[in-house]
């Protein structure tokens, strides 16, 4: 049999399904980067945070528990800054500033109207790298809705998004599940009604996964068996989900925020094992917002509890959450390691950034961000302390660098950060 290609599609009419790496497929020159953004709105409660001393050896501290299982994948950094995130004269507006300029290092035009003006994000100088070899340059999604219109926190509300691809271009991020699986393997344009004749996207490449699976080897056969299940698995949960912010909300939304987030997680995941895209921002919740966590034994509004004024009781919620959201994004680490890519795992092949653009929540303080990095060939299991208020740019350029992205500038960086590679 003739080589696949990396870009070969099962399609059918309504569907486009890519596939994971198979050994049938040509191998490539190099194993391609991912890079994903996973942001965690509002602060943390930092002293549970961050470790004790710097170095390795070091025990995790209670909102980062969840994520011991990945300790050598993984380092914590401490002294990042959002420095363009503080009010610099413009008054008011935190939670604003906060989502507009952590990727873009650039202070937001304040205004409640039409002439805004940020920076173009980190995401989007990789996703326009990475459009010669995706068929989606970026995917933005959110576990929260993101208001684009009105005022926000003294600002317009298109602020909230973290994803600018111009100056004046905000990229909203998408909350349901459904729209994403149907950008990634099926057709946004069908209706509800379609789509439940549909069944399956699967159904619609039977022909052409049948004929594709009888000229594979048997690993590739099990490989691609594993992935359609895994795409079949995820359609099917979005299938039993119900509205979770009222009757008018659509379906594919679940009530449970877990579920939510997994279900986002489960898509990204296959979403760089299929290669449709290389690059993801995944907002957990969005700045000042309130989204409550039953799950988490917070019922009260997330924003509300983060201005604790060291009150014990609310302080204890705002950790609720905090670890509630790291264990979600444990979840994805998981994900990533089970799921075989090349010779490795997607976890070798991912650059995650876990992070936010607000430090202590009460205080509004936009430095030393709650900031971590993990997988790819990083070397972990290390607390990195760098100078105060060193820009979190200089990480995003890092990062770029690293997932093969050429760029010189990026917002308010000041250059690239030591200690992130080589060391073990």
């Amino acid at each position: 049999m003739r080589k696949l290609s990396r870009r070969h599609l099962l399609r059918g009419v309504g569907a486009t399904i890519g596939l994971p790496w198979l050994e049938a497929m040509a191998a490539p020159t190099a194993t391609p980067k991912r890079l994903i953004v996973v942001y965690a709105p509002s602060g943390k409660i930092m002293p549970y945070w961050t470790p004790s001393a710097p170095g390795t050896g070091f025990a995790f501290p209670r909102t980062l528990a969840a994520l011991e299982k990945h300790r050598s994948r993984l380092s914590v950094l401490s002294g990042l800054a959002a420095n363009q995130g503080n009010a610099l004269g413009d008054g008011a507006g935190d939670h604003a500033r906060a989502a507009s300029a952590y990727l873009t290092g650039v202070h937001p035009r304040k205004t409640e109207g039409a002439d805004i003006r940020c920076g173009v994000s980190m995401d989007q100088v990789a996703a326009a790298h990475f459009a010669k070899s995706t068929r989606i340059p970026s995917l933005e999604i959110t576990c929260e809705d993101s208001r684009q219109v009105g005022s926000c926190d003294s600002y317009s509300c298109v602020y909230q998004s973290i994803s600018w691809k111009s100056e004046t271009q905000p990229m909203p991020p998408e909350m349901n599940p459904r729209t994403v699986f149907e950008r990634l393997f099926g057709d946004a344009s069908l209706t509800p009604e379609q789509r439940a004749a549909r069944r399956s996207v699967l159904d619609l490449t039977r022909t052409e996964t049948a004929r594709l699976a009888g000229n594979l080897g048997a690993t590739d056969k099990r490989k691609l068996d594993e992935y359609l299940t895994a795409v079949r698995e995820v359609e099917t949960r979005m299938d039993k989900a119900g509205p979770s912010i009222g009757a008018a909300a659509p379906a594919g939304i679940p009530t449970s925020y877990r579920e939510h987030a997994r279900l986002l997680f489960d898509l990204s995941a296959l979403a760089f094992a299929s290669g449709s895209t290389r690059m993801i921002t995944f907002m957990l919740a969005r700045e000042g917002g309130l989204r409550t966590y039953p799950e988490a034994g917070v019922p009260e509004a997330h924003h509300s509890c983060t201005h604790h004024r060291n009150d014990p009781e609310l302080i204890e919620k705002v950790a609720k959450i905090n670890a509630f959201h790291v264990e979600q994004f444990a979840y994805f680490l998981d994900k990533l390691q089970a799921t075989a890519d090349g010779e490795g795992t997607l976890l070798d092949h991912t650059l995650a950034l876990y992070g936010a653009s607000i430090g202590d929540p009460n205080l509004h303080d936009h430095n030393n961000l709650p900031t971590l990095v993990a997988g790819g060939k990083l070397g972990g299991g290390r607390h990195i302390v760098y100078a105060k208020n060193t820009p979190v740019a200089n990480l995003h350029l890092s990062l770029l660098d690293l997932a093969g992205v050429p760029v010189d500038r990026l917002g308010d960086a000041t250059g690239r950060l030591d200690y992130l590679t080589g060391l073990a």
